[in-house]
């Protein structure tokens, strides 16, 4: 399979099922944020994670891949394919509990860091938070699926307990952000 098509050389792409739209759609940068976001959490597995880390972050990049295709794929179209769903939103809550009981509360804003894999976790989390401005912007010109949305800003507090979680596993300290400057 060839690589290039030169079929985008003009500045349009398809989506799941033929149509053609402009690569600066709402649609396409909402999915686009989804396949950077995909990345950047690629790039945190490459630092290594915990046994369990591993294991969430694992299904969390193939829900993402579903979630590219949901928001390249109109809810009109007549291609049936998974979509974004409450099993992958109840998930990431799951997940989110359980790392949270292993975790101190917390009782302050965290300026985001601590290992390798801990802060590439929280750059992930706000490429996640971009991705899901985007989606709520192409929702309100375009239908998307139901659960995008939500399962986005699920994922993003998952990016942050993960990135908590990982920080804690690696021996990494959490620096607390201090509202107070000095003057």
């Amino acid at each position: 399979m060839k690589i290039y098509t030169r079929k985008g050389d003009t500045g349009k792409t398809s989506l799941y099922g033929g149509e053609r739209v402009s690569k600066a759609s709402l649609r396409i940068d909402a999915y686009g944020n989804v396949d950077e976001l995909n990345s950047v959490i690629g790039l945190a597995v490459s630092f290594g994670l915990s046994e369990k880390g591993g294991e969430w972050i694992r299904k969390i990049q193939e829900f993402l891949m579903i979630l590219g295709a949901d928001l390249a794929t109109p809810p009109s179209a007549s291609e049936r394919i998974d979509r974004i769903s409450s099993v992958e939103v109840d998930y990431l809550e799951q997940a989110i509990d359980e790392m949270d009981e292993e975790l101190p509360p917390l009782k302050n804003f965290l300026l985001p860091g601590g290992s390798h894999t801990g802060a590439t976790l929280h750059q992930a989390r706000t490429i996640c938070r971009r991705a899901e401005r985007a989606a709520v912007h192409c929702s309100e010109q375009e239908e998307i699926s139901d659960h995008v949305i939500t399962f986005l800003n699920r994922l993003s507090d998952f990016l942050f307990v993960l990135a908590r979680y990982e920080n804690k596993e690696s021996g990494a300290s959490e620096e607390k952000w201090n509202p107070k400057r000095n003057r």
